[in-house]
Order: C-alpha cells, then structure tokens, then sequence
C-alpha cells in the first residue's frame, strides 16, 4: 500500500533517516564548512560570545596595533625618543641665546665688564673685580690716593690728641679725681678731643662720599668698555659731590629719625607698663621696639642702596635719588639685600685678611710702649706712635682693595634693576654699537639718564624709544 503524503513527510523529518535539510542545520552553525576555497581558515572566526586568541583579531584580520608608525613617528602621538613635545624645554629653561621653538638668539653683546642684558649674582661681582682689573688705576691707584688723605688727616689727629692728652694731670691709678683736675680734664675734652673727633669723622665722611662718586663714574664708564683716568673721573663726579652729599645726610637722618621714634615710642610704653607693675609686658614692648626699629633700618638701607647711582649717573637730586632708589629696589627688595649682605661679608673677610699682616707687626714693635693716657707710673692703654702709623698702613692698603669692590657691586646692581625694570640693555647696546662702528657717541650723562633724544628710561617698556 503506497504511503500517504502525511507519512512521507514524517518520515523525511526524521534524523536518523539520512543527511538533514537546511532547516533542520543548527543555528550556530556556519552556512559553510571550514577550509573551503574563498574562506578563511578556521570560518568566521570563534563561536560566539567567546573572546578571539591573544594577539589576534576576529574575522582572520590582523590587529591594528601591531602595524609599525611611520618612519619618524611614534604611535599614539608621542615625540620621538630624544625630543621634547612642542612648546615645551628639555630640563628648564632654555640658555640665553637659544630659544625653545629651535630659533638660535645670538648672545647679548658685552663691550664692557658685563654682558648687556640682566644680570645674575656671580655677575655682578665678577664685574666688580674686572673692573679692578681692567682699570687698577683708577679704581685701586683711586682709592689708595684718597684713603691715603683719610688716613694721614685721622691718624695725625690722633697723634695730636695724644699729645695734648699726655699734658692732663691725672691721679695714680686708683685714686679718686680731685676737683681741679676733672675740670682741666673736662676742658681739655671739651677743646681738644670733640674737635678732633669732629675733624675725624666730617674727614672720614667727604672722603667716602667722593670716592663713592668717582668710582661710581669709573665702573658706569666700564660697562660700555670704556677706560677713563682719574682726573675724567673726577670732572664727572665733582659737580655731583654736594648733590651725593645731600643725599647721605639724608638718609642718615631717615635712619636716625626711625631709630629715635621706634625707640622712644617703645620705651614710653614699656615705662608705663613697667610702673603700672607689669613689668614682663614693658620689658617684652622696649625689646619688641627695638627690635622693629632695626628692622625698619634695614629695609630703608635696602630701598636706599642704589641712591649714589642715581645722582651720579642720572643727575638725580638728593631727595629724588632716594626716590628713585625707592622705586627700583622696591620688587627685588630680598635680592637686593642678599647681594649687599654678600658683599659686605665678602670685604669684611677681605679686609680682615689685609689687615692681619699689619697687626702682627704692629703688636710686636708697639710691646711695651707707652700710649695715650698714663696714670702715674706710665702704664700704657693705647698703642704707640709706630702701632699708629702701621695700623693706618694697614686701614689704606685694605680700603684701596675693598672700596672699590663695594661701589661696583653697587653700581652693577643699579644696573641690573634698570635693565630688568625699564630695558636699559637696548640704550647701551645701541651707544656701546655706535662707539664700536666709530659713529657719533651720544654724552656719557644722556646714556644713563634715558634723555638721548626724547625717549625716557623712565617710560614703560612699551614707550620706549631707544
């Protein structure tokens, strides 16, 4: 009997009788078996859901990341190995004359004792001494002639003094002043001594102040590689030896004024406090007190420092120098002040090395000779006439050193806080560029004082016309 159709297909769904159809297939599985031309090896790839072999890429394609950048370049956008990224530097920054982007700067030029840009510590101090080198005299033969006039008024005041002291008749040593002889005493002290203290000091003072202004004319001279001798130094400074003067006295009354006010004001109030029976807090408000004047001191000394310059090199006048002095120093205030408590420490050493030599031999001839005062049996308390006359070899040879350290660190460093300040760099280039091409050479006064036409040192920096 012929099967029906109904059997027939019931028959042909079967899997067990014979190959399945294209419906029956499973559906994960591959339409083609692998290996077949036109496929890739392995099919399509894993089944799914399971991730494909480390270093491999789904579908028989080769990863992305394994491909090697083009000649020069690194992937994922880093420079190569050796090169910083754009715009940025090595370690820091970049030396002067060279520039971060790859452009060469040529160097600032240095006519002078310094290179013709801003300056750092090590520089202005070398420049101090190159200028000592290169011109020793009118910077050491300078301050040796002048600190040889200081020495000779002070010491033969001194001898003078002693002289006129010796003739005082004084008890012996341990016995009590009658009243005839502190009176001759007193006279003699008030005819004799505080003249000659006066002589000392007024000496002492125009003798600074003018070597202040000549070495000051010097070193702004050397800067433009300029050589000048003492009487050119001397016509510049002279007529601005009452302003330079002006100028001191000035500021030493500022110190003075701030010292008398702290200290009073804080003594009035530790007085109350210590009479009001608190006598911790007066002590603690007179320490503070002082101490704050101190301070205030020092920080008109600092904003103060450059003030010489300034009327030497600019024609500033006494009040206005102080002035600008103020506006200078005024943002570098602690620079300024570690470069003059450096140089100070410096010539303090220096001059206590010059001296050694001195005192040795000063110590040796002046044992056991008599001195200023002598009571009675003639004991001396002060050296001799030769320990005198030795010590003040030794005051000259180590301020003709010294001194000339001292005001060129000083100039320097106005130097410095104008080139950083108002771009004085671009005005002694361009004279220290005319001098060398043999062009007219604008005056040595209208270089410094930013008036060689109409422009202004003091002019912002965008206002300038040099």
């Amino acid at each position: 009997m012929a099967d029906s159709p109904n059997s027939a297909a019931a028959g042909a769904s079967d899997p067990g009788d014979g190959p399945a159809g294209p419906d029956d297939r499973d559906e994960f599985t591959p339409t083609q078996p692998p290996d077949q031309p036109g496929y890739p090896p392995g099919g399509y790839g894993p089944p799914y859901g399971q991730p494909p072999p480390y270093g491999q890429s789904p579908y028989g394609q080769p990863p992305p990341y394994e491909q090697p950048p083009p000649y020069g370049q690194t992937p994922y956008g880093q420079p190569p190995y050796g090169q910083p990224p754009y715009g940025q530097s090595g370690y820091g920054p970049p030396p002067y004359g060279s520039s971060p982007y790859g452009q060469w700067v040529p160097p600032a030029p240095k006519p002078g004792i310094i290179p013709l840009r801003p300056l750092n510590v090590s520089e202005i101090l070398d420049g101090a001494f190159t200028a000592m080198r290169r011109n020793p005299k009118a910077t050491l033969g300078l301050a040796a002639v002048v600190m040889t006039v200081y020495g000779i008024v002070t010491t033969g005041t001194t001898l003078a003094l002693t002289h006129l002291i010796k003739g005082v008749a004084l008890p012996p040593q341990g016995q009590p002043l009658t009243d005839a002889q502190a009176r001759q005493f007193l006279e003699h002290l008030g005819e004799v001594v505080l003249p000659a203290l006066a002589v000392t000091v007024i000496v002492g003072f125009l003798a600074d102040t003018i070597l202040t202004g000549m070495l000051t004319a010097v070193i702004g001279h050397s800067v433009l590689g300029r050589r000048v001798s003492i009487a050119e130094a001397w016509r510049i400074a002279a007529p601005r030896i009452a302003a330079l003067v002006g100028s001191t006295l000035l500021a030493g009354l500022v110190f003075l004024g701030v010292l008398l006010v702290g200290g009073a004001t804080s003594a009035v109030i530790g007085g109350v406090l210590i009479a009001a029976h608190v006598a911790p807090a007066g002590v603690l408000v007179i320490v503070v007190g002082v101490l704050a004047s101190l301070v205030a001191v020092a920080i008109f000394w600092v904003r103060f420092g450059v003030a010489a310059p300034a009327v030497v090199l600019e024609g500033q006048g006494a009040a206005a120098s102080l002035s600008r002095s103020w506006r200078l120093v005024k943002k570098s205030s602690w620079r300024v002040f570690g470069i003059f408590l450096l140089t100070e420490l410096i010539v303090l050493i220096a001059t206590g090395v010059l001296q050694v030599p001195f005192g040795v031999v000063g110590a040796i001839v002046g044992h056991g000779s008599g001195g200023i005062l002598s009571f009675g049996g003639g004991s001396s308390t002060s050296p001799s006439v030769v320990v005198s006359i030795i010590s003040a070899i030794g005051g000259i040879v180590a301020g003709s050193v010294t001194r000339p350290v001292l005001a060129g660190a000083r100039v320097l460093l106005y130097v410095d806080l104008r080139m950083r300040r108002e771009g004085l760099d671009i005005a002694l280039q361009s004279a220290a560029s005319q001098s060398q091409q043999g062009q007219a050479v604008p005056e040595f006064g209208s270089v410094w004082s930013g008036q060689p036409g109409t422009g202004s040192a003091s002019a912002p920096p965008d206002q300038r016309r040099w």
